[in-house]
């Protein structure tokens, strides 16, 4: 560092930092975390998108001295930035070494932490809201968290929790409070209790910094701080900032660093010189004048947000029209951390084509002030001129946006601005618009219109010839046709335009102008101005978006009355480590302290699909800065063909050819994460490519395929549809999905020294795999690798084999160099490399009576495994072993394909292959229902599954409580009333249509590999004070497991739950486990230390009668004193199972038993947008006897949200090339906060005791995920009946995800057929469905 760099001076929970070697490209999240060992801020994506690295950062305002507390996303904010402020982490708030804040104990008590890896985030958000707001409103507080996301929970136990604190949690209905239902004996609605929760003293939070209130220095003086490659430039008058920006005319002004961050790390920029405006008066000013408001550009959007609100509040409704779209476009723009910081010139000067807020500055007719040391200020108009390209505007690089002026509207000028995006909240532009007209004084003749868009060019643009064509037209229905005629050739888009969608995006134009048309046809009609009026069933296409505050039931049986205190088992106890989770103290894998000498490792992955590597040169590379070693397949010690299931065929290292995009070619080892990633870029490898697949349609043509195919049938197929009064064909599509765990893969190896003993720490649910992978690349035995796992922040299957492309690289690095080894990936790189659910195709015929009863069914699967085996082969089988959903099949052929693309493997993801199976068969239900006219719900019962019935794959089921759970939530859900409702609803409505389905589940339990249906335990009981420690194979990553067998553990020996203590899950401890998957952890080491407690209860036995009135600790005492072992290994096997026989075709007994449950959903969809709202959603679940209700609930309503996201939000966009487009949060969209069901009632299934797992318990992980399947058919029925009214009634086909583009497009209407599709193979389309 060069020595004329300042110090950087700031407050970190209440205790000064100075940093003299302060560099300007180091995030607030990376010094936290590796400089001040602050770890409890977690990195979820590095892109400000999740919110799991949320801090309060305050700040004194001057000169009222006001203080000002506002959340930031620390892997955005630079720590340069910092100076002068105060940082606050979830650490500074409270700990379980000394009390907890209420914001913690509540997210803790109320179940809202199950992998705890979003937990953080989410306290922060919710501590700096209640620092700012003492009470807020439920919506005020549902809006904080629109910046977070949580991949576990399904956010209701969350927003319950914290409802504790808001002005609605004492109900104003009193006794007619929904929650206040009747309930039947012994049933509870209440998993946890208020009055518990410690009350809220905000007079007891920490105090701000009194140096900093107290004194300005830090503010008024021109900082420089200088690291490796950039200089950090931070003026405090204009003079200065307009001397900088002439000395430096290439530097980049940075506020909030929201995009030029994302370019540095994500787009591999280097900005030399960076200028942060941020202390800069006149660039903070904010001007009230006759013609509007004058912003200054360093103004954030949050304040910006508040003043809008403050002058719409103020003035009169005609003057503020352009200030409410403002206000209504930026509550759907990024979350609190973003706005907070991000700057309105931000949006100007990126000159985004998709910018929220540059259309409205377009159409409004907005004005800048620049001004350059050179030739001073002048104005520019914000208009169709302005943007020159691509993130190119009119200003020179030595001017600087001083600010921005938003003007008034009149009384005959009417303003709308619309949106629309693949999620509503915290999410960027497919289309966005802004719309003015102006009309002629006391009439409806156009006088000048003003239409700009984003997402329909390189940049914002303005529809100028159609506006144009307006002037002098009566704003009357004729209008429309003419402008969806103009605005087609003012925005045309070819088939192949950047970012797809093109038939979408151009309906899009013509819908939102539709809307605006109407939007001002109502208030020209309230003004009694012209003749024609909005129809009625036109309306509810106009009202701005607006959501109720949730409202829920949980349901559950209560433990019996006279059921021992001490017994836990049956109770809604939180998370063991909730707490812990809460304040930060839980640690994850990254979190450990860094050794003398450790090393970080980034990985080498392939640009290119398919293809030969002709060489590796790493020589750059290792000549950068903190550089250790290059390796590649050459320097593995053991074999370099590895896989984590039966099918050696992968690589740690590619040797001769890579098969996909992402595939680990090599590894650099640097001094730290930074040097080794920026060297990693800089290893340079040569290809010759080669042809690739990359869709399963492809495949197929191509004839690629991993083997072997499977086949299953029952009865006689042919004979079965001879007797089908009709026969139906169709396919169906269901799309991938990506994990998205919070905690990305991440893995640290320290080498032993001696022996080739190496202790691996990881975030992976097979530890014994890894064990496995790990010894055979290293050439050494199994015994001596050691593989430690305290927790995952989530898994879902996809760090069930995946971990691998990371785990022994990190192992092979850390071998040759015998020092410790470690590596998270980036959110990116784990979207890249590690694979997700398979994407399937469904093809199917099947015959059917006039009734709607099944009689017979030819299926043929195919799913995308990607470059390698993996599990495929399994997942497939699942698939073809859930074909049948809940439905009798007396005739069924069905095969399954895996077909072999170059894309990266596919794997292990919740459900595992069932839900697409059942997706397949619910399908063709509907399109029977629909084909005959009758109702799904007639179909489905008249085909259900009833007690004794077989499968077919020739399994009787027992205990079959599917027809319970079915009527039950068709009783609960009030279904009949509400379908006649909606039904009136629709007819009443044409661009706004409701839907509701009803769908069940059946979910089979085991690994449909038999020999993994095995599970151990190790019991040890501490014979001082008698404490108990337990280890099993199972690994915790939110489930709750640890919680559940604690619970067991404390019926089994009769001890309150707090003497059990389970610390990890280690390869040391239980030997060959399987991996934590199938949801069958419960069943199998419940059971395994059910056995082993049992064994210590019998060694105990002859002290309890030799003492009977004695205590646990003195019967331990005893035994230990009369030399009897207190400690003991439990096993359990799964008892009958079957595999079944595919060489034969023959049915044994795959499945230890089933779980059932049934939801019905209500949605309502925007038929002119394709948005949809989930109203309500009521689930019935038959877990059994449960465990732990709350964890069951939380399980139930996490894969709920999980499934949601994999039916209609998420979307994998791949290249026709094979590459993943979409690899973050910003362009991969999971469900959030706003997606909950407005109404959400989960049940648990009274006395369905289940003898076939402990303590008639049932596995709960995964079956829950396809209820979510129910939004998906209530979205279709929607779509139906705006297909009806339309004039298209019948069959039609809806792939999943529903998507808004794939429901708008299917509401088939006149602006959807102005923009028919380009004929397949006649252009090269932007993103493939693989």
């Amino acid at each position: 560092m060069d020595c004329d760099s300042d110090e950087l001076v700031f407050f970190v929970n209440g205790k000064k930092v100075v940093e003299k070697n302060a560099d300007p490209e180091t995030t607030l999240l990376h010094y936290l975390r590796t400089k001040l060992r602050l770890t409890g801020t977690k990195l979820g994506c590095a892109e400000g998108g999740c919110g799991a690295c949320t801090v309060m950062v305050s700040k004194c305002e001057r000169p009222s001295g006001n203080i000002i507390h506002y959340s930031v996303n620390a892997c955005l904010a630079p720590v340069c930035a910092m100076h002068g402020l105060a940082v606050t982490t979830v650490e500074g708030i409270g700990s379980t070494k000394t009390q907890l804040h209420p914001v913690q104990e509540r997210i803790a008590k109320s179940h809202g932490s199950q992998c705890g890896f979003c937990t953080p985030g989410i306290v922060m958000s919710m501590y700096t809201l209640l620092r700012n707001t003492r009470q807020p409103s439920m919506e005020t507080m549902e809006n904080a968290f629109q910046g977070n996301l949580c991949r576990c929970t399904g956010y209701r136990p969350i927003l319950e929790g914290f409802k504790t604190f808001t002005k609605e949690f004492y109900c104003g209905q009193g006794e007619n409070c929904c929650k206040n239902g009747p309930l039947n004996p012994r049933e509870n609605d209440r998993l946890f209790e208020p009055s518990e929760f410690v009350p809220l003293d905000q007079t007891q939070e920490p105090i701000f910094p009194p140096e900093l209130q107290l004194s300005n220095k830090l503010d008024n003086k021109l900082l420089v701080f200088r690291g490796e490659r950039t200089t950090w430039l931070r003026p405090v008058t204009l003079n200065e900032l307009l001397d900088l920006k002439a000395k430096h005319p290439q530097s980049r002004m940075v506020v909030g660093n929201t995009e030029v961050g994302i370019e540095v790390k994500f787009k591999n920029m280097t900005y030399p010189v960076i200028i942060a405006p941020t202390h800069v008066p006149e660039l903070l000013e904010v001007k009230h004048t006759n013609t509007g408001i004058t912003f200054g550009s360093s103004v954030s959007l949050s304040r910006l947000n508040q003043i809008l609100v403050e002058t719409v509040n103020k003035l009169p409704e005609h003057k503020t029209r352009v200030f409410a779209a403002i206000i209504e476009m930026l509550r759907w723009f990024a979350g609190d951390q973003i706005r907070n910081v991000a700057a309105i010139s931000g949006n100007i000067m990126t000159a985004s084509p998709i910018s929220d807020l540059n259309p409205i500055f377009m159409s409004a007719g907005c004005s800048l002030i620049v001004s350059s040391k050179e030739r001073g200020a002048r104005e520019l108009l914000l208009d169709h001129s302005f943007f020159l390209g691509y993130r190119r505007t009119v200003v020179e690089p030595d001017e600087v946006l001083i600010s921005v002026h938003v003007p008034f509207t009149s009384e005959n000028e009417y303003f709308y601005a619309y949106k629309q995006a693949q999620r509503r909240e915290d999410d960027i532009s497919i289309v966005n618009a802004a719309m003015k007209v102006e009309f002629e004084q006391g009439g409806n003749t156009i006088k000048q219109m003003a239409l700009s868009f984003g997402g329909m060019a390189p940049t914002t643009v303005m529809a100028l010839r159609a506006a144009q064509q307006a002037v002098g037209r009566k704003w009357e229905d004729d209008l429309v046709t003419d402008m969806c005629g103009w605005l087609a050739d003012d925005l045309p888009l070819t088939p192949d335009a950047p970012g797809g969608q093109t038939e979408y995006r151009r309906t899009l134009t013509t819908s939102f102008f539709f809307k605006f048309y109407l939007s001002v046809q109502m208030r020209l009609s309230e003004a009694k101005v012209g003749l024609s009026n909005v129809p009625r069933s036109y309306r509810s296409a106009l009202p701005v978006y607006h959501r109720e505050p949730i409202k829920s039931t949980q349901v559950y049986e209560e433990v019996p009355e006279a059921q021992s205190e001490k017994d836990a088992v049956g109770r809604p106890l939180p998370h063991k480590a909730g707490s812990q989770q809460a304040t930060g103290e839980a640690q994850y894998c990254d979190d450990m302290p860094y050794a003398d000498g450790e090393l970080y490792l980034a990985l080498v992955t392939s640009t290119r699909p398919h293809a030969k590597i002709l060489n590796i040169d790493a020589s750059d590379a290792l000549k950068m800065t903190g550089v250790k070693a290059f390796f590649c397949h050459k320097d593995v010690p053991g074999n370099n063909t590895e896989g984590p299931a039966a099918v050696k065929d992968e690589e740690v290292f590619a040797s001769e050819k890579v098969t996909c995009v992402g595939q680990v070619i090599g590894a650099v080892v640097a001094d730290n994460q930074v040097h080794a990633q920026r060297a990693a870029k800089a290893v340079i490898v040569e290809y010759e490519d080669l042809p690739a697949i990359v869709t399963i349609e492809e495949a197929i043509e191509a004839g690629s395929f991993h083997p072997p195919a499977r086949s299953m049938s029952c009865g006689d197929v042919d004979q079965g549809f001879a007797q089908s009064d009709h026969v139906l064909t169709g396919e169906k599509r269901v799309g991938g999905q990506e994990h998205f765990y919070l905690e990305t893969q991440v893995t640290r190896a320290v080498p032993r020294g001696e022996d080739g003993e190496m202790e691996v720490f990881s975030s992976t649910q097979a530890p014994s795999i890894g064990q496995f992978m790990i010894a055979s690349a290293l050439g050494v035995p199994a015994n001596r690798i050691t593989v430690r796992v305290k927790r995952l922040g989530g898994g879902f299957g996809g760090k069930e084999t995946r971990f691998h492309v990371l785990m022994v690289p990190v192992a092979v690095a850390a071998f040759k160099l015998n020092c410790p080894v470690r590596c998270m990936l980036d959110r990116d790189e784990d979207m890249l490399v590690t694979g997700g659910r398979h994407p399937f195709l469904g093809k199917y015929k099947v015959g059917f009576s006039n009734s709607g009863k099944i009689l017979a069914l030819d299926a043929a699967l195919y799913s995308n495994a990607g470059n390698s085996a993996d599990l495929s082969l399994a997942v497939m089988e699942r698939a073809m072993f859930h074909i049948d959903s809940c439905y009798k099949l007396h005739n069924v052929r069905v095969v399954g394909h895996l077909c072999k693309t170059n894309l990266p493997s596919n794997t292990a993801f919740r459900g595992f292959g069932g839900p697409q199976g059942l997706m397949i068969m619910e399908t063709l239900i509907n399109d029977i229902a629909d084909y005959l006219g009758v109702s799904p719900l007639e179909v489905r019962e008249l085909n259900m599954y009833k007690e004794n019935d077989v499968t077919h794959f020739d399994q009787k089921l027992v205990n079959c409580n599917i027809r319970r759970c079915w009527d039950e939530v068709i009783k609960q859900s009030n279904f009949h009333r509400r379908r006649q409702e909606i039904d009136i609803y629709n007819s009443e409505n044409r661009w706004k249509k409701r839907g509701i389905a009803v769908i069940p589940t059946k979910f089979g339990i085991s690994f449909t590999a038999t020999f993994l249906n095995q599970g151990g335990a190790l019991v040890h009981v501490y014979q001082n004070d008698g404490s108990v420690l337990i280890t099993h194979g199972g690994t915790e990553m939110g489930q709750g497991l640890h919680t559940k067998m604690s619970q067991v553990a404390s019926r089994a020996l009769n001890i309150p739950i707090s003497k059990i203590h389970i610390s990890e899950t280690s390869t040391n401890m239980v030997p060959n486990a399987s991996a934590s998957a199938a949801s069958a952890c419960s069943d199998l080491y419940g059971m395994a230390i059910l056995n082993a407690c049992q064994i210590i209860m019998e060694r105990l036995e002859p002290y309890k009668i030799a003492n009977s009135k004695g205590t646990w600790e003195e019967w331990v005492k005893a035994a230990y004193f009369d030399r009897v072992s207190l400690s003991t290994t439990g096993f359990y096997k799964t008892p009958d199972i079957q595999g079944f026989d595919w060489e034969n075709n023959k049915g044994m007994m795959p499945f230890n038993y089933f779980t059932f449950g049934a939801a019905c959903s209500e949605v309502e969809i925007d038929c002119l947008t394709g948005d949809h709202t989930v109203l309500r959603t009521d689930i019935v679940m038959d877990v059994g006897t449960s465990l732990n209700p709350a964890i069951d609930i939380g399980q139930i309503e996490g894969a709920f949200a999980q499934g949601y996201g994999m039916f209609t939000i998420e979307q994998l966009k791949f290249s026709p090339q094979g590459s993943l487009i979409n690899r973050g949060p910003g362009a991969y969209k999971l469900p959030g906060f706003g997606d909950v069901p407005v109404e959400f009632n989960v049940s648990l299934l009274k006395g369905a005791s289940n003898p076939r797992a402990v303590y008639s318990s049932k596995a709960i992980g995964e079956p829950p995920l396809f209820l979510a399947s129910s939004v998906f058919f209530a979205i279709k029925d929607a779509i139906s009946s705006a297909r009806a009214d339309a004039g298209v009634p019948g069959l039609f086909k809806l792939d999943s995800p529903a998507t808004p583009e794939r429901i708008r497009m299917a509401c088939v209407d006149q602006f959807t057929k102005q923009f028919p599709p380009a004929e397949a193979g006649s252009y090269k389309p932007w993103f493939v469905h693989v």
